[in-house]
């Protein structure tokens, strides 16, 4: 910033909790609006730019990319060295040290280049797992631990190394792995609680081009930054600056389609890459009382479930939107109980706590229903009770079988994993936010597109007796570039 910092410094520093190392230079300072104002009088002052929060943006996807684990062809075919070498950042809630996706088998040592730390227990760190930093501003000391289950996801798509026999309630079993599975990990904790400080992401970038990595993926970002111009922000001129370093930096696209012009992590010089599936499902067919049967996804696989059609009941044919929705204590008053019920996707609630509240009330099952700006796009997730998710096109079908017979009844028939039969991939998530770009509407983006909807991954915590987990969206899909 010029001589900002010579005239300025010595009167923020006792606001300034870190300065940032970057080619551009920063100062990062708690400010009042007539202080922001007296400073833009200086001479060579630039700009000065309020703190923002960003939120949080497989077994058989490296067969689906052409990789070929499993038949001895493709990318990894006798000469891939499975990304050894290559150190890979990931700015996310941190890692599970523990889990066998970060097992250090086959990896070799860092190169000599790398400076980073490991601030695990010394037994956590290994060849595979060689950095971990905890970055975030309110509690310096944190260790970069996850307690989310991002972070981990994030890495083990990116660098898993090889985990036999991997699965999610006895479906989608196999090799679970990463796309660099030999490959060198660094951890940069800069979120928690699905959150992210901009400072705090500015100090993970900032350790990881100290460090010596040679790739940066950031699965977080804010479509509301479209509207700030590339050179006032500090997130965008960061990456410029790694890249400008030879570092790689991949992002993703967000999760606020389908509109348009909903891009986060929309400038040219980064890989913005958009969610896709992939054409393995975990089966289930909703089956109605006149014989009309749709194909969906299950990840909650009952071996019990009796297929004998049952009484179904939608909550909103009387306009009631709570119940629609199955929010939170909605269904209290309405018969449930030993039912399927209809719920409609969206609202503040979450997909598995409408499944909850449906349980809670009796139900036997959930019919999860999209809405049209939905579209197509449906995911297994971990359910408290059998459920099933079915597309607008085919939510249409089921509330006119309703509104038609005063005794509608369905049933869920399971099928287990399903490859290649009756699905279109890749195909674009509709969830996925779409370009272009508000701030510069040449640039198209995203750039490519990678796996993200019902991949298999890395979890912190025991689903089913497993730590392996099925997760449909949160911005992952960028470790595929």
């Amino acid at each position: 910033m010029k001589d900002y910092k010579s005239k300025a410094t010595i009167k923020l520093s006792s606001f300034s909790p870190r300065s940032q190392r970057l080619e551009f230079r920063c100062r990062i300072a708690r400010l009042t609006a007539d202080k922001v104002k007296a400073m833009d009088e200086m001479e060579g002052f630039l700009s000065a730019q309020p703190k923002r929060i960003f939120p949080l943006h497989t077994t058989h996807t490296p067969n689906f990319l052409g990789l070929m684990i499993n038949r001895g062809l493709g990318f990894w075919k006798n000469d891939s060295n499975y990304g050894k070498g290559v150190i890979i950042g990931i700015v996310d809630t941190g890692a599970f040290p523990d889990h066998p996706s970060f097992s250090d088998d086959g990896v070799p040592p860092p190169p000599a280049k790398w400076k980073g730390k490991c601030e695990f227990k010394k037994t956590e760190c290994n060849n595979k797992l060689t950095g971990a930093r905890g970055l975030r501003s309110s509690n310096t000391s944190e260790p970069s631990y996850d307690k989310e289950g991002h972070g981990s996801h994030t890495a083990s798509t990116a660098t898993g190394n090889f985990v036999k026999g991997a699965n999610v309630s006895r479906n989608a079993k196999g090799t679970a792995v990463g796309i660099a599975p030999h490959a060198h990990l660094a951890i940069y904790k800069a979120c928690a609680e699905r959150r992210c400080k901009e400072t705090d992401i500015l100090a993970a970038i900032d350790a990881a081009v100290e460090d010596g990595v040679d790739v940066l993926s950031i699965s977080l970002g804010d479509s509301k930054v479209q509207q700030t111009p590339f050179y006032k922000d500090t997130i965008r001129l960061a990456a410029f600056t790694s890249i400008q370093k030879g570092i790689f930096v991949s992002c993703s696209t967000g999760n606020a389609g389908p509109e348009y012009k909903t891009l986060s992590n929309e400038a040219p010089w980064l890989l913005t890459v958009g969610p896709s599936t992939i054409h393995r499902t975990i089966k289930a067919t909703a089956k109605l009382g006149n014989g009309a049967e749709f194909d969906i996804k299950s990840l909650f696989q009952p071996k019990t479930f009796n297929p004998k059609l049952i009484p179904l009941v939608y909550p909103g044919s009387k306009w009631n939107i709570s119940a629609a929705l199955c929010d939170k204590g909605s269904l209290s008053n309405i018969d449930v109980k030993g039912k399927i019920v209809l719920c409609e996707r969206g609202g503040m609630i979450s997909r598995i706590a409408k499944g909850e509240d449906v349980k809670n009330a009796g139900g036997v099952a959930m019919i999860l229903m999209n809405e049209k700006r939905d579209g197509y796009s449906t995911f297994a997730e971990p359910h408290v009770l059998p459920v099933t998710h079915v597309r607008y096109e085919s939510v249409l079908k089921i509330k006119a079988y309703i509104y038609s017979t005063q005794d509608p009844k369905a049933t869920i028939l399971f099928k287990g994993t399903v490859i290649g039969k009756s699905t279109i991939a890749p195909s674009v998530a509709s969830i996925s936010s779409r370009g272009p770009s508000k701030t510069s509407p040449g640039i198209l983006k995203p750039d490519i597109i990678g796996p993200r909807v019902s991949i298999l991954s890395a979890w912190p915590f025991s689903v089913d007796h497993t730590r392996t987990l099925v997760l449909p969206s949160s911005k992952r899909c960028c470790r595929f570039a």
